[in-house]
């Protein structure tokens, strides 16, 4: 894949244009991602605060208490989706659900420790240790590939 970038002074938003012979399944791939990350922040509550969340900036999304939070390097925020919802509008290929309640981004994973007795234990690079449940196993051996 070939890609390149025109400066134009002036322009307000950025322009996509993507030249191709066809459109297989990996350019329909890229459309939706681009679209995606145009259209979609998470919107945090904390303290009365309101932050809209750029998911890059998130090491995990959890429940607790009926409720569900991002956990990011600036604290934790009170999030109004719930995270079904989080998971289809998410990058799946950024993105994997380690549990009935958690998500967490592959990108913050500092480490997985595959000899935790049977289960996967996660080390995110923020510190905290989450457990992958034996539902959830079979999904994160496909997104890490073993």
């Amino acid at each position: 894949m070939e890609v390149s970038i025109q400066l134009e002074p002036g322009r307000r938003q950025p322009r996509i244009v993507i030249y191709t012979s066809e459109v297989t399944p990996e350019v329909t791939a890229l459309v939706q991602r681009l679209e995606e990350r145009e259209l979609f922040r998470i919107t945090g509550h904390q303290e009365g605060l309101v932050r809209l969340l750029e998911p890059e900036e998130i090491f995990r999304l959890y429940t607790q208490g009926g409720k569900v939070y991002a956990q990011t390097g600036e604290g934790d925020y009170l999030v109004r989706l719930r995270l079904y919802e989080l998971e289809q509008r998410l990058d799946s290929s950024q993105f994997v659900r380690i549990s009935s309640g958690e998500i967490v981004q592959l990108k913050q994973v500092r480490h997985f420790d595959l000899n935790f007795a049977g289960t996967i234990r996660v080390m995110l690079n923020c510190g905290t240790v989450s457990y992958v449940s034996r539902r959830y196993m079979a999904k994160i051996k496909r997104a890490l590939g073993l």
